[in-house]
């Protein structure tokens, strides 16, 4: 049977690792989130700039998203002041 909706995983029999095999798998996953924000800062800097000049004129905030995205930003909005507003769609 093809597996559709997974993807094989780099790691393998994990249960067969040692403990610093396991931390070391865990850190090199986490430097890849770190080095993929790093190259998103630069691309991200004017967008946010707009959005906090914009909200300082009394503009206010969207969120628009679904699934797990969509909860996340519920839970992000529920910290936001009153002016801005959070929608969950699908």
């Amino acid at each position: 049977m093809e597996r559709i909706t997974e993807s094989p995983s780099i790691y393998r029999n994990l249960e067969q690792k040692s403990t610093i095999e396991l931390l070391t798998d865990i850190n090199t996953e986490d430097q890849k989130s770190s080095i993929g924000s790093t190259k998103s800062n630069t691309n991200d800097s004017p967008l946010i700039d707009a959005i906090a000049e914009k909200m300082s004129q009394g503009g206010r905030l969207f969120y628009i998203d679904a699934g797990t995205s969509g909860r996340l930003g519920v839970l992000d909005a529920s910290e936001c002041p009153p002016r801005m507003v959070c929608l969950k769609i699908g």
